[in-house]
């Protein structure tokens, strides 16, 4: 396990605020994600990834684009999404996006497709809620037709079919590495094995344990057909400072603020401080000093068996300045700690 686990960040490109308290522009958080790649590439993290919405509190809506830029300051880390939204968007246009990026990053482009926990993209491109289920089935199933990268014979309800066609440009050395994102249903957890695609657990709330049994379906599923599993990371939230006091006193504030934003939207009661704490000490929020939040990563690790961990390390208008110290302390500090407890 020491070896094999991977630790990651993903960044949804939260509008921080500047030093005079106010939101910064868009333009200066997508360049202060590059920073905060370059930081991350410098300490010694695998993976970071960027996420896509099509809303005024986050700045990123082309992934694929930051990516590109993270590619060409970059030398070592992988670098992939947090997710894609298959549903609103074109498998062959994702496909070759991404291989471009591949091609900028000298093969260190990932995707992990999903749903996405936002339905803004649906309007936004002119496609029917309704069509939901629809859409994602069929076009990861078409995704999934490219991957080989061999001449594509597709057909489907939702666009003309494909006769014997290639896609460019082909993915250097690939195939394309591809996850699938999963939120917690055992469908989701079997379209993985289905398309032998390994699969991503958005944890982002409750006892990460309790995801155990999607862990050992996808381990039979896989084993009903003979074949070997793929690996299975884990995304949730957290952020590291020097104390555990400390991470709780900067974090709080922010990730109130989104999470009471978000959850307006959405029916939710305001988020209580009894709650984040429950969160902190029981829950899926990797939250503390570098031991602290070692500990917890290790525990997770040892209980579902995962071969990455992504940190979730932005939180609503939290400064990029708390961003990049809770970088350099995952990458100098967690890590190491976690290979330790886990050797």
């Amino acid at each position: 396990m020491a070896q094999e686990l991977e630790f990651g960040l993903d960044t949804f490109g939260d509008v921080t605020n500047g030093a005079d308290g106010k939101p910064l522009p868009h333009a200066q958080v997508i360049r202060n994600l590059v920073a905060e790649a370059e930081l991350a590439d410098s300490v010694g993290i695998d993976f970071i990834g960027v996420g896509e919405h099509h809303r005024a509190d986050f700045a990123v809506s082309a992934p694929e684009t930051v990516l590109a830029g993270m590619a060409t300051r970059t030398s070592r880390i992988k670098l992939g999404s947090a997710v894609t939204v298959l549903s609103s968007d074109d498998p062959i246009r994702v496909f070759q996006r991404f291989a471009t990026v591949d091609a900028l990053s000298n093969g260190r482009a990932e995707v992990i497709l999903g749903r996405g926990s936002f339905t803004e993209s649906f309007p936004l491109f002119g496609f029917d809620l309704r069509d939901y289920e629809k859409l994602f089935e069929e076009k990861l199933d078409l995704f999934a037709a490219l991957l080989p990268q061999e001449p594509v014979s597709w057909q489907g309800s939702i666009r003309p079919p494909l006769k014997d066609q290639l896609i460019y440009p082909p993915v250097e050395h690939g195939p394309l590495k591809t996850w699938i994102g999963v939120g917690g249903s055992p469908e989701s957890v079997v379209r993985a094995v289905r398309y032998d695609l390994p699969m991503m657990l958005a944890i982002i709330g409750g006892d990460p344990l309790r995801f155990k049994p999607y862990v050992d379906l996808y381990h039979r599923a896989y084993a009903q057909l003979d074949k070997p599993a793929k690996p299975i990371g884990v995304h949730s939230p957290g952020y590291v400072a020097a104390t555990d006091e400390q991470a709780k006193e900067e974090f709080f504030p922010a990730f109130k603020q989104m999470r009471d934003r978000i959850g307006a939207e959405r029916g939710w009661p305001p988020m209580g401080r009894a709650e984040f704490e429950q969160e902190v000490a029981r829950g899926s929020l990797y939250l503390g000093s570098p031991e602290t939040v070692a500990r917890k990563i290790a525990s997770t690790a040892k209980g579902l068996g995962i071969a990455r961990f992504q940190l979730k390390y932005s939180a609503g208008p939290l400064a990029h300045e708390k961003l990049m110290a809770c970088i350099r302390l995952y990458g100098e500090q967690v890590i190491p700690l976690v290979r330790e407890m886990l050797a």
